[in-house]
């Protein structure tokens, strides 16, 4: 089970006006996807990356069956979701909170908000999509109310099949959000600037 571990930037939650969420990928760590926020349009947002116990989120494949992912999984989605409630206890509502993401905390990212879906200030999936062998809907609930949402990918990308992408874009627009993809070929398994662009160009408006 992960144990709880925030890293935070940024401003002080009490003098933010809004806040970003960021996950990390497999092998990474929180004040590496931090660094992230320096190119984004987060000026006045307090900063909360959630550090993985081992570094990593999840054990196998986000398109393994999602048990033989638990209880990590479970355990990551719940480490998230606390931080978000206690974001919300500071008095920051659901509208000025951001999610972003990359490679596999991409795919915990997309998988979290679609599970609680709300009306969020916005989402950014670097390279993830929806996490299991295939798409489990029934597991998904609530209304994003508009939500931007930018999912950027490689085509090919060597961990998340572009049709898991369109799937999960599909998930996301049916329950009303925003969703914006781009496709990159032969981009390796990185963050480009121009899906950095189009974050701050689509999510980061404000």
């Amino acid at each position: 089970m992960h144990t709880k571990n925030i890293i935070t930037g940024g401003k002080k939650i009490s003098e933010a006006s809004k806040v970003l969420i960021l996950l990390h990928g497999r092998g990474g760590n929180a004040q590496n996807i931090l660094s992230l926020a320096n190119d984004l349009k987060t000026t006045d947002f307090a900063l909360f990356a959630p550090q993985a116990t081992n570094n990593t989120w999840y054990p196998y494949s986000f398109l393994a069956p999602p048990s033989q992912n638990e209880p990590w999984l479970s355990s990551g989605l719940d480490i998230v979701y606390k931080l978000l409630e206690e974001v919300k206890a500071e008095g920051i509502a659901s509208e000025d909170i951001y999610f972003g993401g990359f490679s596999q905390g991409a795919c915990l990212t997309a998988e979290f908000v679609t599970r609680n879906a709300e009306k969020f200030g916005g989402v950014v999936l670097f390279t993830g999509g929806l996490i299991g062998d295939k798409i489990y809907s029934e597991n998904y609930n609530g209304n994003f109310n508009g939500t931007p949402v930018f999912i950027g990918s490689g085509n090919p990308d060597a961990h998340v099949p572009v049709e898991r992408v369109k799937e999960t874009q599909k998930i996301m627009e049916s329950m009303n959000a925003k969703v914006n993809v781009a496709i990159y070929d032969n981009r390796p398994h990185t963050i480009s600037q121009d899906e950095i662009e189009k974050a701050n160009q689509l999510v980061f408006t404000k």
